[in-house]
């Protein structure tokens, strides 16, 4: 036999069903057949008389047809479809029952529940209610009524009637509903809009912030409270990474304030915190300034301040040991500096109630050693104060005064801590293996280069921002202080006159610039001239300024002076505006090179060179000079960009791979990169004879190390 005659398996399977269905519909037919048998034999037959006979004989075949209907039986949908209502009847029956026993147990007398009212029916007042109208007179689907509860809804009706009666308005329709007035149904829209707006929920972290914060940044917030959460000392060095990176993708003022408010949220809103906690909390502080900046820890701690201050006056001591803790671990791994400490406490000696002891207290069993070597005349006066404050406390102890405790032993314990401080018996205490490893995790990342001075306990709560440097773009320009500043020279003394009439040949005409040239001029070392700049509290424009005085400085010298380039460099590793002000104010000498004297140019080649050289800037600086075109290569231009070059070629070979590696991996620095090439090729392998031609070798391989791989 042939394939094609060949019955598939689907054939044979539909076959074999169809069978099967035709045995079962013949034996439910022969079982129909069997049953209708048995109830004609159980109901017996009544004799025909003659007059019944003639009656079904005079019967018209319709009333026969009928009569032969309702003999027949029901069929597998009627009988499908009374289950179901049977079912129903009896739910609903069930549902009345359990509904009638709940209202027994919680006490409810017309629709509403006994004992004392909270007010919050009143919300609810003319909401339509989908249980209310289904159980009213809504459709209950499949399921019928029973009689009873037909009469317990006209009785609810009538009732319902009755109390609209005394209310309002009550308007009977044509076909006997009831309903309001046209009236009272736009007071109950205006009441629903009211309930709306009033009742609407609003989350609890939320409603600190109220609804300002987009979704995209609500998003962000809840990755960086999962990160903080997750916080321990074995994580810290990733977690840390991890969120400086998130901080690259918003805006750096509303990162700062997330990260912050995150922080102080889980420290101080959180259990009873440990050392520990605090410590691994305070690292991951430090390792953020390390990574993204010095004012993040600066902002941080002035939020921990007025947190701190807000707890005080909840009276909340959980909270405040935990800032508190927090505090003094970031002053013991280098943030800010004994001056603050020392700032907080004699702050809370001069109230010196219950919870400024217990304080003092995790202050000192903390960092109390610690306090004592960094400045022990201020350890020195800070025990004479409390000395002072405690005897004229115990001058007054004849007043009740709960909030002095002085006859605590909460009070003994802390003289007796600062009597063993005082006479060196306690020990200094050593640091745990956790502390330890996290100590030297943020020695890797440079946090010797974090550490905040001049801070004041009063100034970081200052309303009206003084003195607080790191908000410069937040606050409004205030031009009081530098008016103060540039006022406060003495103009008697001989250095200040001629640093004033130095001011003056140098073109610095407003009193920002005579300031900021006065204190670049007069610093004792970078540090001490970064720190003053700091203190004038520019904002806006004014703080575009400085770049451009120093830069001026700078090419006013007769011989370079790498003291610029270091606090250009430092400027720029403390704030990223500083770094595009310089970057706008070369392009403007750029423009000026073949009408600059050649000292000018000079400086100014050096200076770019050791701004390149410690990585403050990057060779796309050059990206607005053309350096293949011949009509913009003049004379004093190319012996610029030589001594340039000269001067980045006299670093070590791994830096001047850094350098140049730097742009090779940016695909829209392309044409810099083919510029840079032509003219090293040209001008500088040629012509120089200090360029080693190995280092211009490294150069080019560098330029086109298109995966950005550094030594």
């Amino acid at each position: 036999m042939d394939q094609s005659t060949e019955k598939s398996r689907k054939e044979k399977r539909k076959e074999s069903r169809l069978a099967k269905q035709k045995n079962r519909f013949q034996s439910w037919v022969e079982h129909q057949r069997s049953v209708n048998q048995k109830k004609a034999q159980s109901i017996p037959k009544k004799p025909e008389t003659p007059s019944e006979e003639v009656v079904k004989k005079k019967k018209s075949p319709l009333k026969a047809m009928e009569k032969k209907r309702k003999r027949k039986s029901k069929t597998k949908f009627e009988e499908y479809l009374e289950m179901e209502e049977n079912k129903c009847s009896v739910s609903a029956t069930a549902d009345l029952e359990l509904e009638k026993k709940l209202a027994r147990r919680l006490r409810v007398k017309g629709g509403r529940l006994g004992g004392l009212d909270d007010g919050i029916n009143m919300l609810f007042d003319g909401l339509p209610s989908v249980l209310n109208s289904s159980l009213d007179g809504g459709d209950l689907g499949l399921c019928e009524v029973s009689g009873d509860d037909k009469k317990r809804k006209r009785r609810k009706k009538s009732s319902n009637a009755s109390e609209k009666e005394g209310e309002g308005e009550v308007v009977v329709s044509t076909d006997g509903a009831i309903g309001q007035s046209e009236e009272s149904v736009e007071e109950t829209r205006v009441g629903v809009a009211e309930v709306e707006k009033i009742a609407k929920y609003v989350p609890p972290h939320l409603v600190s912030r109220g609804r300002d914060e987009s979704e995209e940044h609500a998003s962000i917030r809840r990755r960086v409270r999962g990160l903080l959460n997750r916080l321990s000392g074995s994580n810290v060095e990733s977690i840390t990474e991890e969120i400086s990176t998130i901080l690259q993708s918003v805006g750096r003022s509303v990162g700062y304030q997330m990260i912050t408010e995150e922080v102080l949220a889980s420290c101080s809103k959180g259990p009873r915190g440990n050392e520990q906690y605090a410590a691994v909390f305070a690292s991951f502080i430090v390792g953020m300034s390390c990574l993204v900046g010095v004012d993040f820890s600066a902002k941080l701690i002035a939020s921990l301040a007025k947190s701190f201050e807000d707890e005080y006056s909840r009276d909340d001591s959980l909270s405040l040991r935990n800032l508190t803790l927090l505090l003094t671990y970031l002053y013991i791994f280098g943030v800010c500096s004994s001056d603050l400490i020392y700032d907080l406490l004699d702050v809370l000696t001069k109230r010196l109630t219950e919870l400024d002891v217990s304080t003092t207290l995790t202050i000192l069993d903390c960092s109390g050693m610690k306090l004592r070597g960094d400045d022990p005349s201020a350890m020195k006066d800070f025990i004479l104060s409390v000395q002072n404050r405690v005897n004229e406390l115990k001058s007054h102890s004849g007043s009740t005064d709960g909030k002095t405790g002085i006859n605590s032993k909460r009070m003994e314990f802390m003289i007796e801590t600062i009597c063993d401080i005082k006479n060196n018996k306690k020990r200094p205490r050593q640091d745990p293996i956790q502390h330890t490893r996290l100590k030297k995790w943020l020695q890797k990342l440079g946090s010797g280069g974090v550490l905040l001075r001049g801070l004041k306990w009063n100034k970081l709560l200052d309303p009206q921002k003084k003195g607080q440097w790191w908000l410069s773009g937040d606050i409004a320009p205030v031009t009081d202080n530098i008016e103060v500043v540039a006022g406060s020279i003495d103009k008697e003394v001989l250095e200040t006159q001629k640093l004033l009439q130095l001011a003056a040949e140098q073109r610095m005409n407003t009193d920002i610039r005579k300031a900021i040239f006065c204190i670049i001029m007069s610093g004792e070392d970078y540090i001490d001239a970064f720190e003053k700049i700091l203190r004038l509290d520019l904002s806006g424009k004014q703080d575009r300024e400085i770049m451009r005085v120093l830069v001026e400085c700078c090419l006013q010298e007769r011989i370079f002076n790498k003291y610029y380039a270091v606090l250009a460099s430092k400027l720029c590793s403390h704030d990223k505006n500083h770094k595009f002000t310089l970057q706008y104010c070369l392009w403007d000498h750029y423009k000026e090179l073949e009408s600059m004297e050649i000292s000018r140019s000079r400086n100014l080649a050096r200076f770019v060179a050791e701004m390149l050289s410690s990585f403050s800037l990057s060779l796309s600086v050059l990206k607005a000079v053309d350096l293949a075109d011949p009509r913009m290569l003049r004379p004093k231009r190319i012996m610029h960009f030589r001594l340039l070059f000269e001067a980045i070629f006299e670093n070590t070979n791994e830096q001047v791979w850094n350098i140049f590696t730097r742009v090779a991996a940016v695909p829209e620095l392309e044409a810099l990169r083919s510029n840079l090439e032509f003219f090293i090729k040209k001008y500088v392998i040629t012509s120089s004879e200090k360029s080693p031609r190995e280092k211009c070798k490294l150069v080019m391989k560098a330029l086109n190390n298109m995966a950005g791989v550094l030594m």
